[in-house]
């Protein structure tokens, strides 16, 4: 659970501003979606695999632009 301290003086606004930020760091969302559900080893590496060809397609496409 991310827990963000109100320091004396600090207005929220600034205190949601740094939870914000600590909570893109995290990536605490990706943590939830991928905990959601279990994923066996194997499709996690067939899932990486698929998108590590999809972005080398993808960069070889932008250098021939």
């Amino acid at each position: 659970m991310l827990i963000i301290e109100v320091k004396e003086g600090e207005s929220i606004d600034r205190a949601l501003k740094r939870y914000k930020r600590k909570h893109r760091q995290i990536n605490l969302m990706r943590q939830l979606r991928d905990r959601k559900y279990f994923t066996k080893p194997s499709e996690a590496r067939r899932n990486q695999i698929l998108k590590a060809v999809y972005r080398n397609e993808k960069s070889i496409q932008e250098m021939e632009d």
